[in-house]
């Protein structure tokens, strides 16, 4: 008996954008991103972007870290690349040094036609969210596209 081959649940899935950040969470973001890939045929595209606000970035040039910051960035995404690649799903990487990771993962997702973002959430709530914000739910409401937002 022939098994049935799996429908992409998408209407439209055919470039994904991954948030991913180096955590765990959008690890987990990353292993969904190459479930619905492999399904639907889909191209990934990889965004990290390191998060330097101008005093911090100040500090790491000051130290010579930014380049360190930077490569290591650059070696993670070569590593997701290829997992990417063993699961024979085209990947491209993308890097970006600034302040407002949001505003880079919409600026791609524009730029690059995407289908559809996935990233992960850290889950804070609260004060915590207040003081520091949520990227995740900034992208949701500025998406010119479907989000999947896996949770912590």
């Amino acid at each position: 008996m022939k098994r049935a081959q799996p429908v992409c649940p998408l209407t439209k899935a055919k470039r994904i954008l991954v948030a991913m950040d180096r955590s765990k969470y959008s690890e987990k973001a990353f292993d969904q991103a190459i479930s619905i890939a492999k399904i639907c045929k889909s191209t990934l595209f990889v965004i990290s972007v390191i998060d330097l606000y101008p005093e911090v970035e100040e500090i790491l040039i000051a130290l010579e870290e930014k380049e360190t910051v930077l490569k290591g960035t650059k070696k993670f995404l070569e590593g997701v690349k290829d997992r990417a690649a063993k699961e024979n799903i085209p990947c491209e990487t993308i890097v970006h040094v600034g302040g407002q990771p949001h505003e880079f993962i919409i600026q791609e997702a524009k730029e690059k036609n995407i289908d559809l973002i996935v990233m992960g959430t850290h889950g804070r709530t609260g004060l915590n969210k207040l003081l520091i914000g949520s990227v995740a739910e900034r992208v949701v409401g500025l998406a010119p596209c479907a989000v999947m937002v896996t949770p912590a």
